[in-house]
């Protein structure tokens, strides 16, 4: 890898936080722990990580990359109980890469040299490299290419014919550890999340259907309170071992109406398949939030959509003068495929 134009290395982290459970004043606050190491810090709410540019902090603590990550990690679980597992290397890619590979409480750091990039790089599989997702390591197997080596070994213009010119040289200079993407300091994107936890693992799909529905019913009410709208809907799912599976789905435009919310959180759950699932958790998070007022709402000529926005705003004002459970959740959504819940 070409150093000569820097004046130092440089130490890019990716850190993965392990809390037991999310919520959006959690990450907000493990931030700020890492912002106390160093202040160019890159949120990744999606997933729960961030990158972070460590290469000024280590001169400031006096420490190498192993010693500031150690600090980082007793003061996450000091200060708030929770895991991390992390990865530094020389740039985002190999930060990335060694992250993926380190499981919580533990960290692995790449040093800023030919013989360690290459060390750390060669011996990986073509999928673990950024960029690289199953069909296309799929592609690279069949002309004999399965290793992060072997696409650094294979002469650029070949790989061009395969991969196409883009897509080919981002591979190959990542192969080499060449990326000279920089971290991009800037505020966590609001998001607001629901959570439902179930009294025991639960099996029955027709439950999962309505506690997904009653999470978009309490944070439409939330978003439409506060004045904002969401662009992304994610759901996680959390199993009896713990495991998680988490979907996004981008929302056809940025809204706080319910019914809109319940159609993308329907398939998101659709495209789950929870039919055999032990499930002891269900968290909805809307994100990308922006203020209300820049909405733009397509104009139809289906009256039943107004007569929903009206009866949206009237539930809305019944909850905020008799609490939020006063109507049931399935009368506001005839339109979004939910099949109604039975109510005593």
């Amino acid at each position: 890898m070409n150093t000569t134009s820097r004046t130092r290395p440089r130490a890019i982290l990716r850190i993965h936080f392990h809390p037991a459970e999310r919520t959006d004043e959690l990450y907000g606050q493990l931030l700020a722990v890492v912002d106390g190491i160093s202040a160019r810090v890159e949120p990744l709410p999606a997933d729960w990580s961030a990158y972070v540019d460590l290469t000024g902090a280590l001169t400031y603590w006096g420490r190498d990359a192993e010693g500031v990550i150690a600090v980082l990690r007793l003061r996450l679980l000091a200060l708030h109980g929770v895991q991390c597992s992390a990865g530094a290397g020389p740039t985002r890619s190999i930060a990335a890469m060694a992250a993926d590979a380190t499981p919580p409480g533990a960290a692995t750091v790449v040093r800023d040299d030919p013989y360690g990039i290459a060390a750390f790089l060669r011996t990986k599989p073509a999928s673990a490299l950024p960029g690289i997702g199953p069909r296309t390591a799929k592609t690279l197997a069949r002309y004999g290419i399965t290793s992060v080596g072997d696409i650094a070994d294979t002469q650029l213009p070949t790989l061009q014919r395969i991969l196409g010119t883009t897509a080919a040289r981002l591979a190959h200079d990542r192969a080499l550890g060449i990326d000279e993407r920089p971290v991009v300091p800037g505020a966590a994107p609001r998001t607001m999340s629901a959570s439902r936890r179930f009294d025991r693992d639960e099996l029955d799909p027709d439950q999962h259907h309505r506690a997904v529905l009653g999470l978009v019913q309490e944070l439409g009410g939330r978003l439409r309170t506060s004045g904002e709208i969401a662009q992304a809907l994610v759901l996680t799912v959390t199993y009896a071992d713990r495991s998680q599976t988490t979907r996004t789905r981008t929302l056809a435009e940025p809204t706080a109406h319910t019914p809109a919310l319940a159609e993308t959180a329907r398939q998101l759950l659709t495209v789950l398949g929870l039919q055999r699932a032990r499930v002891r958790t269900l968290t909805l998070r809307a994100e990308r939030l922006r203020p209300a007022e820049d909405a733009v709402h397509q104009l139809t000529l289906d009256q039943r959509d107004d007569k929903l926005r009206r009866l949206e705003t009237a539930l809305d004002k019944a909850a905020t003068l008799y609490g939020p459970r006063v109507a049931g959740a399935a009368s506001t959504f005839p339109r979004a495929g939910w099949r109604p819940a039975r109510r005593a």
